[in-house]
C-alpha cells in the first residue's frame, strides 16, 4: 500500500510526546485509571461560549450542529471501566460563514447520579444510562446513545429531554450504532442482551415510527456493540467476547476460547432466519461498512481484534495493571467475504496500522465505497496518533500526523454542495491538545487530508477524546 504523508504540528520530528504517556508517570496520574489522564481526563463543568474564533474560513454551506458524545464522569467518580462513565455532549453550531457557539452538557440520567443498571430485585432498569457512546439525529428527534439502555432525547441547544422508547414500543436496550437507509431514511438496529432472547431486530421508518422487530434467532450472548447493513441484509457478529458474571469490570465480558465465532446474514425485511458463516476468531467493535459485491457475496468491513490485542486493550479500558499506554493496540483493518454459494467465509487484514473509529461517506451505507477515514493509533510504526484515508481502489493512503501531544478523534464526513464525487466534501474532527490545554474543531478536505485545514474552530476549552458524533444539518 502507498502512502502520501503530512506532518502537522510542531513539525515533521516523531516522537513519543504527551500521548504515549501512562496512567502512573506523574504523581497526579499515579492513583488514576488511564481514560481519567491526558486526553481523556473530564471537564468539570458545563460551559457556553459564543463566537468563537475561526483561523480560515468556515465554508459556508455548512449551516448546522456538529455534537460529539464521550465518556466524562462528574468530580469525584471513578468509574471502573472507561465505558461506565458519565456521558457528555459536546456541540458546535455552524452557520453564515460562523462559529456561532460551542457548548457542553452532561446528559442527564438516573446513572450519571448514580443509579445502577441493575435494581436490588436484579431486573435491569432501562433508563438508567450513561448516554456516553453516540449521538444521532433521526426524525427530528437528537438521540443519545448507551447500548445497555433506552436512547435519550436531546434538544439542539443539548438539554436532556428524558429517555425515548419510540412511544412504548421499545422494549430492549438500542443499539449505540444504528444505520440509517440513505435511501428510505428508515432506521434500522437492534437491542442485544446477556439473557434470552439475545438480539432483537427493529425497524424505524423515515417519520420515525417503529415499524417491525423481530427476535433473531440463533444469536448468543456476544457483545454486539455494532453490526452490518446492506442493502437487502443485516449482519449480526456473533464473536467471542461473550457475557461471563465472573468478569467484575462493571463490563461482563469476556474473551472466550471455547465459543464458536460467527457472523450471521440476515434478510432485512426478516423474511428468512439467519445465514451464519464461520470465521476466524477475532472481535470487532465498529462495522465500517457493509455491502454486496457484484457476486452477490456479502462484504464486511471494519478493524479487527485477535485475543492478544482485544485483552490489552481491555487492560486500558479497566486501568488493570500493565495497561498499554494508548487505549487501543492491534486492531487492524480487516475484509470478510461471506459466499452464500458456498456457504463459507473468506477473510484478509487490510492494513498493518492500529486503527479505529473508521468511517465512510454516510451516502454508500450499504453500498460498495472506495473511501474511508479512520484514526490511526501509536503502534505499528508510529509513534503518534494520526488521521487516515484509505483509497480502496488505487490502494493509497494518506496519513496526517496529529502532531506532538495531539490527538484526533473520530472523522465524520459531511458532503459539500453540488459535489459528485464520493470525497467532495469535508471531515469534521475534534483534537485534544494537551500542551495547550486546548481543542480544535477542524475541518478538512476529505479530497487530499494532507492539505492545511479548511478551517479551524478554537474551543473554549479543552474537549476530552470521546467515541462518536453526528454533523446534524438544519435542513
Amino acid at each position: 500500500m502507498s502512502d502520501t504523508h503530512a506532518a502537522t504540528g510542531a513539525g515533521a520530528d516523531i516522537g513519543t510526546g504527551a500521548d504515549a504517556r501512562t496512567s502512573t508517570d506523574t504523581g497526579a496520574d499515579r492513583h488514576q485509571p488511564p481514560y481519567l489522564t491526558n486526553h481523556f481526563a473530564p471537564v468539570p463543568d458545563e460551559v457556553t461560549a459564543w463566537d468563537l474564533t475561526v483561523r480560515g474560513a468556515v465554508p459556508p454551506e455548512l449551516s448546522g450542529r456538529y455534537f460529539r458524545n464521550g465518556h466524562n464522569p462528574g468530580p469525584g467518580q471513578k468509574p471502573t471501566h472507561w465505558f461506565r462513565g458519565a456521558g457528555m455532549l459536546h456541540g458546535v453550531r455552524l452557520g453564515g460563514g460562523r462559529a456561532e457557539w460551542y457548548r457542553n452538557r452532561w446528559v442527564r440520567t438516573l446513572a450519571l447520579e448514580g443509579a445502577p443498571l441493575v435494581r436490588d430485585d436484579g431486573t435491569v432498569d432501562l433508563t438508567a444510562s450513561v448516554a456516553g457512546t453516540h449521538v444521532i439525529e433521526h426524525a427530528g428527534r437528537i438521540l443519545a446513545l448507551q447500548e445497555a439502555n433506552l436512547p435519550f432525547e436531546v434538544s439542539p441547544e443539548l438539554d436532556t429531554i428524558g429517555a425515548y422508547d419510540f412511544r412504548g414500543r421499545l422494549t430492549t436496550a438500542m443499539t449505540a450504532h444504528p444505520k440509517e437507509d440513505p435511501e428510505t431514511g428508515e432506521l434500522h438496529f437492534f437491542g442485544y442482551s446477556s439473557l434470552p432472547p439475545y438480539l432483537t431486530y427493529y425497524v424505524a421508518d423515515a417519520q420515525g415510527e417503529l415499524i417491525r422487530s423481530r427476535v433473531v434467532p440463533g444469536a448468543g450472548p456476544t457483545l454486539m456493540h455494532d453490526f452490518g447493513l446492506t442493502a437487502h441484509h443485516t449482519v449480526w457478529l456473533d464473536l467471542p467476547v461473550v457475557f461471563d458474571a465472573e468478569e467484575h469490570s462493571g463490563i461482563p465480558y469476556r474473551w472466550s476460547d471455547t465459543y464458536r465465532p460467527r457472523i450471521g446474514v440476515m434478510p432485512r425485511d426478516g423474511s428468512a432466519e439467519p445465514v451464519w458463516y464461520e470465521v476466524e476468531a477475532g472481535a470487532m467493535i465498529h462495522v465500517t461498512n457493509a455491502y454486496e459485491d457484484a457476486a452477490g457475496r456479502i462484504v464486511v468491513e471494519g478493524p479487527r481484534y485477535d485475543r492478544s490485542s482485544w485483552e490489552s486493550s481491555w487492560k486500558w479500558w479497566t486501568g488493570a495493571p500493565g495497561h498499554p499506554p494508548v487505549p487501543l493496540v492491534g486492531s487492524m483493518r480487516h475484509r470478510w467475504v461471506l459466499d452464500p454459494v458456498t456457504g463459507t467465509a473468506r477473510e484478509e487484514r487490510l492494513d498493518s496500522l492500529v486503527t479505529e473509529f473508521a468511517t465512510i461517506n454516510e451516502a454508500l451505507t450499504g453500498s460498495a465505497h472506495r473511501y474511508t477515514y479512520t484514526v490511526a493509533f501509536p503502534g505499528a510504526g508510529l509513534e503518534r496518533y494520526a488521521l487516515v484515508k484509505y483509497d480502496a481502489l488505487t490502494g493509497q493512503r494518506q496519513i496526517v500526523d496529529a502532531g506532538p501531544g495531539r490527538m484526533y478523534g473520530e472523522p465524520y464526513f459531511v458532503p459539500a454542495a453540488g459535489g459528485t464525487a464520493e470525497d467532495d466534501g469535508y471531515l469534521m474532527t475534534l483534537v485534544s491538545d494537551l500542551a495547550r490545554d486546548a481543542s480544535e474543531l477542524l475541518i478538512l478536505s476529505a479530497r487530499d487530508i494532507t492539505r492545511p485545514p479548511v478551517a479551524a474552530v478554537e474551543l473554549p476549552r479543552r474537549v476530552p477524546a470521546g467515541i462518536h458524533g453526528s454533523w446534524i444539518p438544519d435542513a
